[in-house]
Parts: C-alpha cells; structure tokens; sequence
C-alpha cells in the first residue's frame, strides 16, 4: 500500500510503500520521551520504496543501551517526528504512524512492544501480541 507522510507544517513530505497491518505499538521509554505520548506507533516501510518528496528532514542519532545506533529524523521547523533508521544504509524505515494520511487504513497493530514500560493507566489492546521486549 502506497501511503503519504509529511509534518505539522507542511516542510518535510515523503512517499512509501507499507503492508497494512504490520503497524507496531512501542512502549518503551525512548519512544514515550521522543513522542511526548505514552507510546509510539509505527510501521517499516522498505527503503526501496521510501522516497523524500519535500524538504530535508533534522536527525538525531540515538544509541540504545544494547549499543545499537538509529538515526531518528523530523521537521527541522515544527519538531514532529517522521521516521527512524539505520544511520548508514538503511534496509527500511521505521514510520511514525501519526505522520501518515493513510493512518486511518492501516488496520489494527500486529503487536505491542516493550510492554513492561506500559504506563499503568493504560490496558493492553485486545487481541494483539504482547511483548515484554524487542521482539
């Protein structure tokens, strides 16, 4: 499925290719700090048919505790988070559901991640795998 993506302002747009239904909800504390929310969704999209549209997104590149490296990108303008990758050569791309015209159509997520973060206010989705972790 072909989506659209683009930030509060307008600045940075981008075009790709996603399978609906693989959307990933993280709770983790890195994504609940870089959303402003109490998790992120997002959905990979492959590099191949990921494409910049508009504008030239910022990055920060984030080291895990695992020593992992990914580079995080959004608007250089309004701040709104677009996609994480790889920092070189990226396979494919993390999308940030929320950024997407086509949010509405991607179906339920496939699982939840990181759930031992869950905020305690906040009840597991029914009917969607649950992980501890990375899976």
């Amino acid at each position: 499925m072909k989506v659209q993506g683009q930030c509060c302002c307008g600045a940075v747009a981008y075009e790709a290719e996603v399978q609906a239904g693989t959307v990933t909800v993280c709770h983790c504390s890195d994504c609940q700090g870089h959303s402003g929310a109490a998790f992120r969704a997002n959905i990979p999209a492959p590099a191949a048919g990921f494409r910049l549209l508009r504008g030239a997104p910022r990055s920060h590149t984030k080291t895990a505790d695992s020593g992992n490296q990914r580079l995080l990108a959004f608007c250089g303008d309004c701040g709104s988070p677009l996609y994480a990758c790889a920092v070189e050569n990226p396979a494919s791309y993390s999308l940030r559901v929320g950024t997407l015209k086509q949010r509405g159509e991607l179906g339920r997520p496939l699982r939840e991640i990181w759930t031992r973060r869950r905020l305690p206010w906040l009840g597991p989705l029914e009917g969607v795998a649950q992980f501890d972790g990375q899976p």
